[in-house]
């Protein structure tokens, strides 16, 4: 036989290491430890549950102000990377979730940070970086446990329920599509994983 059958299989290309993931569960269980565990609690979740639903950088997330936040159009006003504005929807239970976290600091005046520590300073990246990798490390094993890792997440279990990857990259402000497509190979991964552990014929 001079035909090779293989010829015309793509074969895989160079091995890009795919973000690392937490399932959302994994994420729901580090909120239960945070209070039980934490002295700041309030504030530790909302930091988790905006990097999480609202897919944001660390550094997006620490520059906040309370006048980014719209509670009743349920979105918020992003600086992102080069300073470009986008703007982010956020769910009605990330809005609870930050309610909770202000009624526990009190009153803050229109347009300082969001997010500050009990003594009213905005919080920095190193502190964030801190607790996630903390609490992400008593839910799971995964090699990375960062802000980044939520951020990661986020646009997986987007992408894994059915959203457009060009609404994807534009919550995520990414300015290239390309740079969102790694989200789509990690989707695609997690398909194949389930069903390798599941299907008879795998």
């Amino acid at each position: 036989i001079n035909i090779d059958p293989t010829a015309y299989i793509s074969n895989p290309k160079s091995n890009r290491k795919l973000p690392d993931v937490v399932d959302e569960k994994s994420i729901l269980q580090t909120y239960k430890i945070v209070y039980e565990e934490d002295k700041d609690p309030y504030l530790v979740i909302a930091i988790i549950e905006i990097l999480y639903g609202c897919a944001l950088r660390v550094s997006e997330l620490c520059s906040l102000n309370r006048i980014d936040l719209n509670i009743v159009e349920k979105i918020v006003i992003v600086k992102g990377k080069g300073k470009k504005m986008r703007i982010v929807p956020i769910g009605s239970k990330s809005i609870e979730i930050i309610k909770e976290y202000l009624q526990s600091r009190g009153t803050i005046l229109p347009g300082e940070a969001l997010f500050t520590n009990k003594k009213g300073t905005r919080i920095y990246p190193r502190y964030v970086g801190r607790i996630t990798n903390k609490y992400l490390s008593k839910v799971t094993d995964i090699s990375k446990k960062s802000p980044h890792t939520l951020r990661h997440s986020a646009a997986t279990h987007m992408l894994d329920n059915g959203a457009d990857l060009k609404a994807v990259q534009e919550i995520l402000g990414h300015e290239n599509l390309s740079t969102t497509q790694i989200y789509t190979h990690v989707s695609i991964e997690r398909l194949k994983s389930t069903y390798k552990k599941s299907h008879p014929k795998s």
